[in-house]
């Protein structure tokens, strides 16, 4: 099937009854807290359009952690943090995920910076550590590991975590709490002090794990923001990739069988190798080692690691690897399953990685994916494509995509909104309504995307300093001013250093032709001497010729030194006229003035991607609470899903 066109929930929905119509709809996230409650509103409009499809809301609990980039580790522990392109780049974070209203992982890089024209090196040279906030995604945390070796989710007991967990919940929570004006704002923190009742009561339960206590916090969540009970079943990974001889034979598992089975294997990794390349942040096989296949298994008490297999064993690249051995080439997965359940028992995990998880799911379920999530996806459709054209098709269900305008779906709240400083001179208030905020934000994000592309011309500091004169004001006018008649009195003082550099030059040509000269003077007098005067007996024209000669020398070489002399002079004034006080005060003041300048455009810039990116990224993957408090009587909730617009993106 190709790309349906997009459409209403109600057209996607009859659509998908077609094509796949007793597949479940899988919701299946690393957290709780982010966008995956908005699914409930999927749910509510499937119900409520006379379709009786499941829907499975599940924790992707086989998932790493997240580890902290750099630093001391402290093993047991974890900690929230930011995400900037400085001390935490490249942090990537999913199964303890936050942002409060208006947020998202909007990480300003130093691409952008430098795109919008900003002297990085200039600006770190001066602060080494301005661009650690600068650069910073704004309204989002993320929980990371300080372990060596980043857990699974599954393995990581609540109560190491717990109290890291509530702290960075209740930091979103205040902060959109704050966010909001007017009456609304006491009903919003009597919901937030309710929900915080139920995560609290939740966690009590004894030996739970975060895969555990996310399980029992999904309808709670999904009744929470859709303010209405939801009809769904609850899963986990662990629970549907669980490998023993029992269910190694469910159609979850036939991607899985091309890569175990001797006589298909090669074709397959091949396939795998060919759908990532050219990719970013996928590797061929072949680094995982020889033998490795694009499935880890997860055993009970030793971790995750990739499988790699031989003709007659295998081993698993846990952190302490484990070995299996069979007693002849595996044909299926059923052998595989043998021989894991036979060493390590019933209750392993086999998932997929990235690109092959997809396939191994989308077999039996429907992904209920928002627009922007998994950019896995093109790389699984190219895998199960050229796996096909290999003879090797396989049977996979189309995600079913939504699309949200989250702020455009704000015109039917009428709640007060005080607005967080980055968005302050961007909508030039202070606060405002949900209507409003609805009507201007697109025009917002346009305006703040075009300051991105004027910054980007403005390459001298002139250019900037004036711009910012006309955009910012006064204060701005007097620095130009004072900018410029510093950049004259530069300008008076480069023209006389040019004078005293263009005469020392000057000299230097001179001197270069005096010293020939010389040269010159002295062969002369060199072949006077062997001519006439050497072992020769001179008449007395010979010893007049031979004084003028000496003197001619003489001359020269009093004319060289009378012009190095000057040239030592002039480099004397030279160098006093640079070293001189008031120079050196001037060109101090031209650099702080230009640092202003450059430290107001990174400010200019990171409000500018706050409000464009940041905004787009936030309107397409909200926080699934922010509705409740932001709007309690659920109209926004119900206008975001009402207005939703949905496709099928096929697999295959």
């Amino acid at each position: 099937m190709t790309v349906q066109e997009i459409c209403s929930i109600e057209k996607a929905l009859m659509e998908l009854q077609k094509v796949a119509p007793d597949a479940p709809l899988l919701a299946l996230g690393q957290t709780v807290y982010w966008d995956e409650p908005m699914k409930a509103g999927i749910a509510l409009a499937a119900r409520r359009l006379g379709h009786n499809r499941r829907l499975v809301a599940g924790v992707h609990d086989t998932d790493y952690f997240a580890k902290l980039p750099s630093g001391p580790h402290t093993p047991g522990k974890f900690k929230a943090l930011p995400h900037n392109d400085t001390t935490t780049r490249g942090l990537w974070s999913a199964a303890g995920e936050f942002s409060t209203l208006f947020g998202s992982e909007t990480v300003i890089t130093r691409e952008m910076l430098q795109a919008a024209g900003l002297r990085v090196s200039k600006v770190i040279a001066e602060r080494p550590t301005f661009l650690d906030d600068a650069t910073e995604a704004w309204g989002w945390r993320g929980i990371v590991s300080l372990d060596d070796h980043a857990p699974i989710t599954k393995d990581v007991p609540l109560r190491q975590i717990f109290t890291e967990l509530q702290a960075t919940f209740d930091w979103a929570l205040d902060t959109t709490i704050a966010t909001l004006g007017g009456e609304g704002k006491q009903k919003a923190i009597e919901l937030a002090d309710e929900l915080r009742t139920k995560i609290c009561e939740l966690s009590e339960e004894p030996g739970q794990s975060v895969s555990g206590f996310y399980q029992r916090l999904i309808p709670v969540l999904y009744e929470f923001c859709a303010n209405a009970p939801i009809d769904l079943e609850t899963t986990a990974t662990t629970e549907l990739l669980r490998f023993n001889i029992l269910t190694c034979q469910s159609c979850r598992f036939e991607l899985l069988n091309l890569f175990v089975d001797q006589a298909t294997r090669a074709v397959a990794c091949s396939a795998y190798d060919e759908a990532i390349h050219g990719s970013s942040g996928l590797y061929e096989l072949s680094r995982f080692g020889t033998g490795a296949i694009p499935f880890d298994l997860v055993i009970p008490g030793h971790g995750r690691g990739t499988i790699r297999l031989g003709t007659r064993g295998a081993v698993v690249m846990t952190p302490t690897p484990q070995f299996l051995s069979f007693k002849k080439p595996l044909s299926s997965v059923q052998d595989l399953a043998a021989a894991i359940e036979a060493k390590f028992g019933p209750d392993c995990v086999l998932v997929g990685k990235a690109v092959t998880l997809i396939g191994m799911l989308a077999r039996e379920f429907v992904f209920l994916f928002h627009e922007g999530a998994s950019s896995y996806v093109s790389f699984s459709r190219k895998l199960h494509q050229l796996l096909a054209a290999k003879g090797h098709p396989l049977q996979m269900n189309p995600i079913f995509r939504v699309k949200y305008d989250v702020w455009g779906a704000l015109k039917v709240c009428c709640s007060w909104l005080r607005l967080p400083e980055p968005f302050q001179r961007a909508f030039g208030t202070e606060e405002l309504c949900g209507p409003s905020f609805s009507a201007r934000w697109k025009e917002v994000a346009k305006q703040q995307s075009d300051v991105l592309g004027t910054l980007a011309t403005m390459r001298r500091p002139i250019e900037l300093i004036r711009f910012l004169q006309r955009t910012h004001g006064d204060s701005w006018k007097v620095l130009a001013e004072e900018y410029e008649g510093l950049h004259q009195r530069l300008g008076q003082l480069e023209r006389s250093l040019q004078h005293l550099r263009s005469e020392r030059f000057a000299l230097y040509d001179q001197a270069r032709r005096l010293r020939a000269k010389r040269v010159g003077a002295e062969m002369q007098k060199g072949n006077h001497f062997r001519a006439a005067i050497f072992e020769k007996d001179p008449s007395q024209e010979d010893l007049s010729e031979r004084e003028r000669l000496t003197a001619a020398v003489t001359a020269v070489i009093h004319e060289v030194s009378e012009i190095e002399n000057r040239m030592v002079e002039l480099s004397h004034a030279q160098n006093k006229l640079v070293n001189e006080k008031e120079i050196q005060l001037i060109h101090d003041r031209r650099r702080s003035i230009e640092l202003e300048a450059e430290l107001k455009r990174v400010r200019m810039i990171r409000q500018a991607v706050i409000n464009s990116k940041g905004l787009t990224r936030a309107n397409l993957r909200p926080s699934a609470w922010w509705f409740r408090l932001v709007c309690p009587d659920g109209l926004w909730f119900r206008e975001t899903i009402d207005t939703a617009e949905c496709y099928l993106e096929p697999l295959i």
